[in-house]
C-alpha cells in the first residue's frame, strides 16, 4: 500500500485499486488528486502488471466532487489543467475500469463513472451533477453520454435541474450494474476485478476498444469543448456567486447574473 497525498494506490493480483482517501473533506478532489489519478491511469495503461483498475471511496462517501475552495481561489488554468488531464485519461483508458460507489457522488464523482466499464453502487449512493447550480456547465462528456444513457428528458433533469439520481434509479437507467449493501460494495467490486484479471488481457482490451471505438473521438472532443466553456464560466459572476454562497452557507442570488 502506498499513499500519494489523498489517493491510496494498491496493486495485487493484477488489480490496481485507487482509493479516494480524503474523508475529512468528503473526498473532495483537488488539483493534486486529479494529477495523481491521471498519472496512475497513464502508468497503468502501459504497465503489464496491471490488468484491471478499480476506483473506490468509503462506505459513506464516494466524492463530493471538486474542492470548492480551491476552485474559487485557484481555478483550472485551461484544458491542460489536472482535472481535464484526468478526464482525458479515464475516457481513453484501454483496460477494464471499475468503480465502487457508496454515498454521495457529486459532479465529477458522477461524470467519471460514464467512462467506467462496470459500476457497483451501495444502496446509499446518490449521483448528482449540479453544475448549472454552480454557474457552470456539464463536464466529462456528460452532455453527450448522459442523454444517450438516460434518455434526453432524464438527462435534462439531471443536468439542468441538478436533481440527484438514487441507486435504484441509477440501476434502471444503466449508470450502475448492481446495487448492494454499502459494506459489501467495495469487496464485491474487487471480486469482479479479480475475475476480469484472470481473463486474457488482449481480448478484454480489444473488446473494450471495439465497444467504445466508434464514439471515442466524439467523447474526447466533447470533453475538450465542455472544458473550454467550463473554464470560461468558472471565471464568470454566476460561478463566483455560487461558490461564495456555498462557503457562506447561504442561498446564491443569481438575479443579477
Amino acid at each position: 500500500m502506498t499513499a500519494t497525498q489523498d489517493i491510496l494506490q494498491h496493486t495485487e493480483g493484477g488489480v490496481l485499486t485507487l482509493t479516494l482517501n480524503r474523508p475529512q473533506r468528503k473526498n473532495a478532489l483537488t488539483s493534486a488528486m486529479y494529477a495523481t489519478l491521471a498519472e496512475a491511469l497513464d502508468r497503468a495503461a502501459n504497465d503489464a502488471a496491471v490488468r484491471v483498475v478499480v476506483i473506490q471511496g468509503q462506505e459513506a462517501m464516494f466524492s463530493a466532487g471538486n474542492d470548492i475552495e480551491e476552485f474559487l481561489h485557484q481555478p483550472p488554468a485551461g484544458t491542460d489543467s489536472p482535472v481535464f488531464r484526468f478526464l482525458r485519461a479515464i475516457a481513453t483508458f484501454p483496460k477494464p475500469l471499475l468503480a465502487a460507489v457508496c454515498g454521495p457522488a457529486v459532479g465529477i464523482g458522477t461524470t467519471m463513472l460514464f467512462h467506467c466499464d462496470l459500476v457497483y453502487a451501495g444502496d446509499n449512493a446518490a449521483f448528482s451533477m449540479p453544475f448549472v447550480n454552480l454557474g457552470l456547465c456539464a463536464e466529462g462528456a456528460s452532455s453527450l453520454i448522459a442523454p444517450q444513457m438516460f434518455g434526453y428528458h432524464r438527462a435534462a433533469e439531471a443536468l439542468l435541474l441538478g436533481e440527484p439520481i438514487y441507486a435504484e434509479a441509477a440501476l434502471e437507467v444503466g449508470l450502475v450494474n448492481k446495487v448492494l449493501p454499502p459494506h459489501e460494495t467495495n469487496g464485491y467490486t474487487q471480486q469482479v476485478a479479480r475475475k476480469l484479471a484472470a481473463k486474457p488481457l488482449t481480448s478484454l482490451v480489444e473488446t473494450k476498444r471495439l465497444m467504445k471505438g466508434a464514439q471515442q473521438n466524439a467523447v474526447v472532443q466533447c470533453i475538450h469543448d465542455e472544458a473550454t466553456v467550463f473554464a470560461q464560466l468558472l471565471r464568470g459572476p454566476a460561478a463566483k456567486e455560487a461558490f461564495q454562497a456555498f462557503l457562506e452557507k447561504r442561498t446564491p442570488d443569481f438575479s443579477r447574473v
